[in-house]
């Protein structure tokens, strides 16, 4: 035992030099581990593709996954120009609900104020899908054309939902206060106006007041006008006189 202190005292820096290749050989050990882990996962997941693989062979076999598909033919351009049509003229609907209605155009201003970015960019993309638009869709039109005419209208649909989300959004928030006083006058006397059951001489009065109010804040177009003055034209209807009591 004594020989053994005596040795480790004489020796003692052999301590580093074996510490060290002893913590060697346990990393090594420790990759080598990791290494035949990783090859068992790897066989696993292979084995798993593989079964995955056949599964699906024999569920699908290769001759059904050979069998032609139908190829879908391009539509007509007759029936492309019909749905474009139809877009288009959907799209200037809605345009004219506010551009002849007078109580909408003083609720959504905006609509018809052309100094509103977006409204101008509605306008411009109206102007240039109404100048692409074919005569008829009997009308011969080549393929560069009609995409042509295919893009103006989605911008021109695009710009609308842009310009009348921006007006219901912003009101009459651009007008001073004075201004919005003014609207909202000219908002009731149209109730007044177009009101059946109101003398008409109620309702001319209502509709020129209507009309002094709303100058220099919204340009009516004419037509928007004429409409307007033929609600306030209608008459009443009659009161039935009942007939005379027979004795």
């Amino acid at each position: 035992m004594n020989d053994f202190w005596q040795f480790a005292g004489n020796f003692w820096w052999l301590v580093f030099p074996l510490g060290a290749g002893v913590a060697a050989v346990g990393r090594s050990w420790e990759r080598a581990a990791k290494t035949r882990h990783k090859r068992r996962l790897e066989v696993i997941h292979a084995k798993a593709e593989l079964t995955s693989a056949k599964a699906a062979a024999r569920h699908n076999p290769v001759a059904r996954a050979s069998e032609p598909k139908a190829i879908t033919r391009p539509q007509a351009v007759p029936t492309q120009l019909e749905q474009l049509f139809k877009k288009h003229d959907d799209t200037t609907a809605r345009w004219l609900d506010y551009e002849l209605d007078v109580a909408k155009l003083i609720a959504f201003p905006a609509m018809s104020d052309g100094r509103q970015p977006l409204t101008a960019g509605f306008l411009r993309a109206k102007k240039v899908a109404d100048n692409l638009r074919p005569s008829s869709t009997s009308v011969k039109i080549n393929a560069t054309d009609l995409a042509e005419y295919r893009a103006s209208v989605t911008d021109y649909e695009v710009a609308f939902d842009l310009a009348e989300r921006d007006a219901r959004r912003i009101r009459d928030s651009t007008f001073t206060a004075a201004e919005r006083k003014r609207l909202d006058t000219a908002k009731q006397l149209m109730t007044v106006a177009v009101d059946q059951a109101a003398t008409p001489a109620e309702r001319h009065v209502a509709y020129k007041r209507v009309r002094d109010e709303l100058d220099g804040l919204i340009a009516l177009s004419d037509d928007a006008v004429e409409i307007l003055e033929k609600k306030v034209a209608l008459q009443l209807e009659p009161r039935r006189t009942p007939p005379p009591e027979t004795a």
